[in-house]
């Protein structure tokens, strides 16, 4: 009888390009409600993990966790991803950048996602990956400011979104380093505004990639950082090159394809699930069919199957279960 390896061995494995004994897979979804209270964001976790049994951990919790402690304000409203409705904003004027201040990592919003994530990593951080939700510096400003500001005041005001962005970031950093003693295999760094569809190649490469790399940088003696590409018509080519071993996208619905992408990112593929016409809303037979393209396309290697985004949380149990038993019955050739 042989027994079955763990999460850990099974993505260290997989990142090293070997033949795992199954491929890898791994949901996300938020917890909304239970996303305000740290101990009941990670008992929320801790179950959704124990049912299924992915191969790595992202915890999720409300995207304003890191945002809150600045006066920010949101509420749950019933979104089927689980997100929340911002209901302000706090830079009025373009002079508002520079006077952000630098937030406690160990205390108010921030704190209390410090503790859920020693509670996860206590209990999964020896023998499954766990990652935090980590925000990039411009998709954090985009809420501080409102979204179509946001595009206004960097080719407006350029210096003044210069100096927030780097408040942002050092405050991301302290946070970061409160972390460095918690066993977490690394981040799940999401960027949001990669896209043509907001921004020019320069454009991200002056107010985006400047400040990922000084986090990714930060991080990058972890052993397992995932990169989160959202939205359409992403710059894949740039993000590629960012020093990460995973990548995630939303492969159904944008290019690259997860075969084209296999040859342009050594690292890991995340992907190949729809999160709402297959995962949500599809039958098990619709959702095997896709799984077993996408594990075609890849040859089985270097990828974990899951959706491009974060799971609605309508998702029926019989969706998840079938790729669970999938996977568990079809080892990688």
């Amino acid at each position: 009888m042989t027994l079955e390896i763990s999460h850990r061995t099974r993505i260290e494995q997989c990142l090293e390009g070997q033949k795992t004994d199954r491929i890898p897979y791994a949901f996300w979804r938020h917890f909304p409600v239970d996303d305000q209270d740290p101990y009941r964001l990670a008992a929320s976790v801790s179950h959704f993990q124990n049912l299924y049994q992915f191969d790595l951990i992202k915890v999720t919790p409300a995207s304003s966790y890191c945002l809150k402690d600045w006066g920010i304000q949101d509420e749950y409203r019933g979104n089927w991803e689980g997100t929340r409705e911002y209901t302000n904003i706090i830079i009025n004027h373009p002079d508002g950048w520079s006077k952000l201040p630098m937030l406690h990592p160990k205390q108010g919003f921030l704190g209390d996602f410090l503790t859920c994530m020693q509670l996860v990593t206590r209990e999964f951080g020896a023998s499954t990956p766990v990652l935090p939700t980590i925000f990039s510096p411009l998709a954090q400003a985009k809420h501080l400011v409102g979204n179509q500001s946001l595009l206004v005041h960097l080719r407006k005001y350029p210096q003044e979104v210069h100096s927030g962005l780097q408040i942002i970031t050092e405050n991301l950093l302290a946070f970061l380093d409160s972390m460095s003693h918690l066993e977490i295999a690394g981040i799940f760094y999401a960027i949001q505004h990669a896209s043509f569809n907001l921004l020019s190649a320069d454009e991200y490469r002056e107010f985006g990639e400047h400040y990922d790399l000084q986090v990714l940088n930060f991080v990058k003696n972890r052993w397992l950082n995932l990169c989160h590409i959202h939205g359409d018509n992403i710059m894949f080519d740039q993000i590629a090159k960012y020093p990460v071993q995973i990548l995630n996208w939303h492969d159904r619905q944008t290019t690259p394809s997860l075969y084209e992408a296999a040859n342009q990112f050594n690292g890991i593929l995340c992907g190949g699930l729809q999160q709402w016409n297959s995962m949500a809303v599809g039958t098990p037979a619709d959702i095997l069919v896709e799984a077993r393209e996408a594990i075609a396309s890849t040859g089985g290697k270097k990828f974990i199957l899951g959706t491009g985004c974060v799971l609605p949380i309508i998702t029926p149990h019989g969706n998840i279960q079938a790729i669970r038993e999938l996977v568990q019955n079809r080892a990688v050739g």
